[in-house]
């Protein structure tokens, strides 16, 4: 594959990504029937001074405009920053001040990023940066969404080559959401338990850690493409206490230790627990490039009150992991027992790994790592009724274009070509959990989460494995 020549694809091929993403599926954001078209950009520096702000509580960056960021930007609290289809906001990788320190795009007010399908948003570097060996390296901060910020929508907006890390001179190592030295930038922050987040349509990829970390708030994360998400640790969606959320028809390709990690881990008086529905989603090639071993597709923990269902685990290292489920109801030990995790299907390919951890498990293959005796698994409650794949039965769910068995386990680059709907006759399409038991239901399904004006849903489960269908 041409790696330059996915990351500069055109509006048409971008079209194809996000048709993909959302067919079968309700998309979380209305139609509202203003397709913007894209247009050539113009460079506007000037709208990312901070004087920009004088006088105005509102500030619209306009479709097709490119600002490039040499030092952080802010959105101000209690003021509102809207982006428009086409926009491109590249950040310089040479970092600001003597230090280098990543640039960060801090949202203490409100963002609503509003791509389209045929023109997204984009947050990148400059063009001749985004290779093959700048995807993981962490190139800059990526948006950090802090206390004080109420709303966020992305929706149809590229995120990609961020993950740099966190240092002294660092806005988020000042504010104290992260720690100068330990941590790397997301492509998406979030620590306000009273906001409101929608991420849909989109694609968050090649970043040296998670695609998105919420820290708070209430959240629909649906119909999006993450891939590459991770070096040597990390995951695709990382939640944590203080966070009420619906994960729903996103896949997620190659995140380094899981697709999704969901754990009320600090969880207070103000932080309450962690409330996750997690469902028809699909994970690729999930945890096999980690450094050690530690998860591998889900992994819930610490009083995580979850419903993890109708996912497709595809030639991911292990299934899903609930530890310390010994020691229940615990913000320091076990997932909440309440939770239900179960009707997932896991497939796997015939190769084998070329990064096996003898010292630890020794899995090499997905099948062989789906039948592993885990000590995280919690046999006879955990996936009851999920197909899980051996090695005389891989359960092939029948891509319309992916090789199961010949792409790499430990590959993190995405092909645009890749179809990751299911040929007629695919075992993913029957046994499914059919969705009527209300403790099941999204937790925005039906009165939806308004912002900036507009009320957008999660989507309705369907009776399949997975995000795509036929």
């Amino acid at each position: 594959m041409d790696f330059k020549k996915y990351l500069l694809i055109g509006t048409a091929l971008l079209s194809l990504s996000f048709f993909t993403a959302c067919d079968d599926d309700e998309a979380a954001t209305p139609d509202n029937g203003q397709e913007q078209e894209p247009g050539e950009n113009t460079t506007n520096d000037a709208l990312a001074d901070a004087s920009q702000w004088d006088n105005t509580t509102t500030l619209t960056w306009p479709a097709n405009t490119t600002i490039h960021l040499n030092t952080h930007y802010t959105v101000p609290e209690g003021k509102t920053l809207i982006i428009e289809p086409g926009v491109q906001v590249i950040a310089n990788t040479a970092g600001v001040g003597p230090n280098g320190t990543p640039i960060e795009f801090t949202v203490n007010g409100n963002l609503y990023c509003q791509g389209t399908t045929e023109n997204p948003v984009l947050f990148s570097i400059p063009e001749e940066e985004r290779t093959e060996d700048n995807a993981l390296r962490g190139m800059w901060g990526g948006i950090m969404a802090n206390t004080t910020c109420a709303e966020m929508l992305i929706d149809h907006t590229i995120i990609e080559y961020t993950g740099g890390q966190v240092i002294e001179d660092s806005p988020a190592a000042q504010t104290e959401a992260y720690t100068a030295g330990d941590d790397a930038y997301p492509q998406i922050t979030t620590n306000n338990v009273n906001g409101k987040y929608v991420i849909t349509n989109s694609v968050l990829r090649y970043g040296w850690s998670d695609g998105i970390y919420l820290m708070g708030g209430q959240a629909i994360v649906a119909n999006n493409i993450f891939a590459g998400n991770g070096y040597d640790g990390a995951e695709a969606v990382n939640m944590k206490a203080g966070c009420t959320a619906d994960v729903a028809g996103n896949l997620m390709y190659s995140p380094n230790t899981n697709g999704l990690k969901l754990s009320s881990s600090n969880q207070s008086a103000v932080r309450g627990q962690a409330r996750i529905q997690a469902y028809n989603n699909t994970i690729v090639n999930s945890g096999w490039r980690r450094d050690g071993e530690k998860g591998g597709s889900i992994y819930v923990e610490k009083n995580a009150l979850v419903h993890v269902y109708n996912n497709l685990i595809v030639n991911s290292k292990f299934r899903a992991m609930t530890p310390s489920y010994d020691i229940p109801d615990n913000p320091d030990e076990g997932y909440d027992d309440s939770s239900i995790i179960d009707y997932n299907f896991y497939a796997s390919g015939s190769q084998q790994s070329s990064i096996v951890w003898e010292e630890e498990s020794g899995v090499a293959y997905a099948w062989e790592g789906y039948n592993y005796a885990h000590e995280d698994y919690n046999n006879g409650v955990v996936d009851v009724h999920s197909p899980i794949a051996t090695q005389n039965d891989l359960k092939d769910p029948m891509f319309v274009n992916y090789d199961i068995n010949g792409v790499a386990l430990t590959n993190y680059i995405y092909d645009d070509s890749w179809d990751f709907h299911v040929q007629a006759g695919s075992p993913v399409l029957s046994g499914a959990y059919d969705g009527n038991d209300a403790s099941m239901a999204p937790y925005f399904g039906t009165t939806g989460l308004t912002l900036n004006g507009q009320t957008y849903t999660s989507p309705a489960p369907v009776a399949r494995f997975g995000a795509f269908g036929e």
